[in-house]
C-alpha cells in the first residue's frame, strides 16, 4: 500500500485546486455581470475566466475523479464486506456529482457571459458562489466523521 499515500496526496492537491476553481470562477462572474460597461475589463475577465476553467478547473476535476476512483478500487471499497460498511461514500460521491454539474452549468455559464448574451445579475452570482462551499462542508464531514 505504499502507493496509496501517493495516490492519496495526489488526491488531495487535485482537489484543493478544483475547489480553488470552484470558489473562484463565480466570483469572476460577479465581477463580468457587475462591469459590463468597462469593456477593457471585461475582456481581462473573459480571458480570466477562460484560463482558470479550461487549465485548472477541468484538469484538477478530472484528476480527482480519476485519482479517487483508484483510491476506491485499491481500498476494495465494492467486496462485500466493505460496501454495507461505507454508505458515507456513497453520499460523498453524490455530493461529488453535483460539483461535476455544477461545473457543467458554470461552464455554460462562462460561454454565455463570453458571448455577451447572459443576463444574470452580480447578487445572482454572489448565491451561486455558495454552492461549492455547502459542498466542501458536507464532504469534509463525511471524510472525517464517517457518519452512518
Amino acid at each position: 500500500m505504499n502507493y496509496y499515500n501517493a495516490i492519496l496526496v495526489f488526491h488531495i492537491l487535485s482537489f484543493l485546486s478544483w475547489f480553488a476553481m470552484l470558489f473562484y470562477l463565480p466570483r469572476l462572474f460577479v465581477y463580468h455581470a457587475e462591469n459590463r460597461e468597462k469593456s477593457d475589463f471585461v475582456k481581462v475577465v473573459k480571458i480570466m475566466e477562460y484560463k482558470l476553467i479550461k487549465y485548472i478547473g477541468n484538469p484538477a476535476m478530472w484528476a480527482t475523479i480519476i485519482s479517487g476512483t483508484i483510491l476506491i478500487y485499491i481500498t476494495d471499497f465494492f467486496s462485500e464486506k466493505n460496501i454495507y460498511n461505507n454508505k458515507w461514500l456513497f453520499l460523498k460521491l453524490l455530493l461529488i456529482f453535483s460539483l461535476f454539474i455544477f461545473q457543467i452549468y458554470l461552464e455554460i455559464l462562462r460561454k454565455k457571459l463570453s458571448s455577451d448574451i447572459c443576463e444574470k445579475s452580480g447578487k445572482f452570482f454572489r448565491i451561486l458562489n455558495e454552492f461549492p462551499t455547502l459542498i466542501s462542508i458536507f464532504v469534509v464531514y463525511l471524510v472525517i466523521v464517517k457518519p452512518f
